[in-house]
């Protein structure tokens, strides 16, 4: 397994490539996901997708992949119980995951329908968040620092995810002040909690959800729902992340239900 930390279930480490950073609009074109397992084997895939839309030019240029190169692909759709099935009952670990690569996952896995599998569910590390508490760089630099090579093939799924797991064996040696089981080590690497992935809801300290943007900054969910439902019927027409939008849609569930009871 891992030296210096001790799990109590398999960690897959993941990357994504996408057609570009907005969770709502963009799509992912290659996924690639490092599992560990107890017993110290691993298993690794790389997924092409077809993302359905364009891949612009300048995000072509940065990782490689082109609308030629995935046209043959199948459709996330198409692999999505490959991916659920190697990562459920696992830990997941990336680098600057809870701001990129989380959230698009979730998103891709609601678009296929698959509302009952929760990433919120699952315990996340981000190795980016420990290198910047430790030492605050980007990843070829971490690599650089922590392993002592040059990262080659930058913005390739398999060797940021190959480079990742590398990053995250060596902090676990380097500090060793850090925790030794994912389970702390998820709460370390996390920052604020949100109740989407997005960042556009989060809690308050009686665990309600809040609107973090906008006008309503501050306002719990349960206050709009009866002093501005409006507001809410608009972010749920608007152009929004899927999960953030699940997230209302969720509580207006709850609020049905417990007003039959």
């Amino acid at each position: 397994m891992i030296e210096n930390l001790k799990p109590d279930r398999p960690i897959c480490f993941f990357d994504i490539e996408s057609t570009g950073i907005s969770t709502a609009k963009d799509r992912i074109v290659e996924l690639h996901i490092l599992k560990l397992f107890l017993d110290g084997t691993k298993k690794s895939k790389t997924w092409r997708v077809n993302p359905s839309i364009p891949i612009p030019a300048e995000v072509s240029r940065i990782h490689g992949i082109t609308d030629e190169d995935v046209a043959d692909c199948p459709a996330f759709a198409d692999i999505v119980s490959e991916v659920l099935a190697m990562i459920e009952g696992a830990d997941l670990a990336g680098y600057n995951s809870y701001r990129f690569d989380l959230p698009m996952l979730a998103e891709e896995i609601l678009r296929t329908g698959n509302e009952d599998f929760d990433l919120k569910a699952c315990r996340s590390i981000d190795v980016q968040v420990i290198y910047h508490k430790k030492e605050r760089r980007n990843l070829t630099a971490a690599y650089r620092f922590y392993c002592d090579k040059e990262l080659k093939g930058a913005h390739d799924a398999r060797a940021d995810v190959e480079a990742t797991c590398e990053v995250f064996q060596a902090q676990l040696q380097k500090y060793t002040d850090l925790p030794d089981n994912s389970e702390a080590l998820s709460q370390y690497t996390k920052q604020t909690e949100f109740a989407d992935f997005a960042g556009f809801l989060t809690f308050d300290d009686q665990r309600e959800i809040v609107i973090n943007f906008g006008k309503n900054k501050g306002k719990k969910i349960k206050w709009l729902a009866q002093h501005d439902t409006g507001y809410l019927d608009w972010v749920l027409r608007s152009d929004f992340p899927l999960y953030t939008k699940n997230a209302i849609k969720k509580f207006f569930k709850r609020k049905a239900k417990s007003s039959k009871t």
